[in-house]
């Protein structure tokens, strides 16, 4: 199965030679590289930039305005914040001019904890990208739904933010992209560049298929009945687990993996929290004004009289960074054990 790295790759393959995107650049992404993650090795319309994220975005807008479709990479999510306002500009465009130029162009970057990157490669973006009005924010948390999500939103005419968690770029997933091979080390063979002297490797890739993930929809990873757990990234897999754990002892847990933060699907979120009556949202950013309590909010105002007890949000701790030992790490963002806790508690409370 390929890891999520390898499925961006292939995703990109499909963009450049199947839905017209002429230029995939940003720091690094070129040869001989191939990107941080490797997850742009070997594509024919990869090129390096120099280390200026305002330069990039600028560059993606001007090809976007153009009528080309692209692909920018911010090689660090924690990098992206100097280039807030022309992220706005990118958002505001199609509105400002009455819908006459649209900005198809797809910006991806690495977010969150979890490689021990310390304070300047850690962040999360989750609450600052849903406030971008204009764009599409997606994170997957599997390479299928990495793959989907990305061939969707360069195919979107919309600007779309497509943040990649650093710590499941390595993963690898459950379920073949169509096209791939079943052989891991067949896969790896044929697209992974080799260590060392890269100047005459040219990747031999498989007869992939596009694959589309639904921009906008949610989908629920494990069906349950108690409790409703939401999130996205790779705190969903975490929440796949506690919901396996608690299962064994006799508590059905439903998690719903968000995919898209906006469009968020608000339907599926409903229908699961007027089903459990309970629900935590669970992710690694900041837990003051996070995105999350955008969530509970709403339940608390549609749901108030089908809820058993109060939401709640279990998120990073409000702090200026993460901090390099594994101690800081942990204690920074939740954990497995902080997510059953607060998943038990939520049980425990009596209406």
């Amino acid at each position: 199965m390929a890891n999520m790295a390898q499925s961006i790759r292939m995703a990109l393959h499909v963009a450049e030679t199947q839905l017209g995107v002429k230029d995939i650049f940003g720091q690094d992404v070129g040869a001989p590289l191939g990107g941080v993650f490797t997850a742009t090795q070997g594509l024919k319309t990869a090129w390096n930039t120099p280390l200026d994220e305002r330069g990039i975005i600028g560059m993606a807008m001007g090809i976007a305005m153009a009528g080309d479709r692209c692909v920018a990479e911010i090689q660090f999510v924690d990098y992206i914040f100097n280039t807030i306002d022309l992220l706005k500009i990118a958002g505001n465009t199609n509105w400002v001019t009455n819908g006459n130029y649209t900005l198809p162009m797809t910006v991806m970057t690495p977010v969150g904890a979890g490689i021990r990157g310390s304070i300047y490669h850690s962040h999360s973006f989750d609450a600052w990208a849903t406030r971008l009005t204009g764009w599409k924010v997606v994170m997957p948390s599997n390479p299928l739904d990495a793959y989907g999500l990305l061939l969707s939103a360069i195919q979107d005419p919309n600007p779309v933010l497509f943040m990649k968690p650093k710590a499941l770029m390595r993963v690898k997933g459950d379920d073949l992209i169509p096209g791939e091979p079943a052989d891991e080390k067949e896969l790896k063979s044929r697209i992974d560049a080799p260590i060392g002297d890269r100047s005459s490797w040219t990747p031999q890739w498989p007869d992939i298929k596009p694959y589309f993930v639904e921009i906008g929809k949610a989908h629920v990873s494990r069906q349950g009945h108690d409790i409703t757990l939401v999130s996205y990234g790779r705190h969903l897999l975490l929440c796949n687990e506690v919901a396996d754990n608690l299962k064994a002892q006799g508590k059905s847990v439903e998690v719903i993996d968000l995919r898209t933060l906006y469009p968020y699907d608000w339907a599926t979120i409903k229908a699961s929290v007027a089903k459990t009556g309970r629900v935590l949202f669970v992710n690694e950013d900041t837990d003051v004004t996070n995105f999350g309590e955008h969530l509970a909010y709403r339940c608390v105002e549609e749901l108030f009289y089908q809820l058993l007890a109060r939401p709640r949000v279990l998120a990073g701790k409000n702090l200026p960074g993460i901090g390099l030992h594994h101690n800081l790490e942990d204690a920074s963002v939740p954990q497995k054990n902080d997510i059953e806790k607060a998943v038990l508690e939520i049980l425990a409370e009596v209406p």
